[in-house]
C-alpha cells in the first residue's frame, strides 16, 4: 500500500470518527504532534486523543490536496466552517510512524464555540 492510500484511510476513518480504524492506522511506537498542542507518543495515547477530541467537536476533512514522496504523504486539507490545515505522514509498512499537523488553534476554539485557554 502506498503512504497516499493509508492518508486516504485515515481521511475516510477521521470522517466516521471511527477511533477504531484510525488507531489501527498507526504504528505501536508512532508520534501525532499537531503544532498547536503537545507530541502525542504511541498507539494507545493518540486512541486517547482522538477520543477526546472527537467528543468536543464534530470535525470534518475535506481533501485539497495528497502529495506522496517516498514514505512520506501531505494532506492539504478543510472543513465545512472554513479551518484550513496541512498533516504530514510518514508511513512504514502499512502504518503511520509520524504524523505532524499544522492548523489554526485559535480559529478552531472559536469555530466549534470551545473555550479558549488563558496563557
Amino acid at each position: 500500500m502506498q503512504p497516499k492510500d493509508v492518508v486516504e484511510l485515515w481521511v475516510e476513518a477521521f470522517n466516521q470518527a471511527d477511533i477504531d480504524k484510525l488507531s489501527a492506522l498507526y504504528a505501536e511506537t508512532a508520534v501525532n504532534h499537531q503544532t498547536p498542542e503537545t507530541a502525542v507518543k504511541g498507539r494507545a495515547q493518540i486512541r486517547r486523543l482522538f477520543e477526546a477530541e472527537f467528543e468536543r467537536a464534530k470535525m470534518v476533512c475535506i481533501v485539497e490536496n495528497i502529495f506522496q514522496d517516498g514514505e512520506w504523504a501531505i494532506l492539504e486539507w478543510s472543513d465545512p466552517l472554513g479551518l484550513r490545515g496541512c498533516g504530514f505522514f510518514q508511513i512504514r509498512g502499512d502504518k503511520i510512524e509520524v504524523q505532524r499537523g499544522y492548523w489554526d488553534k485559535l480559529s478552531f476554539l472559536r469555530l466549534h464555540d470551545l473555550p479558549i485557554p488563558q496563557e
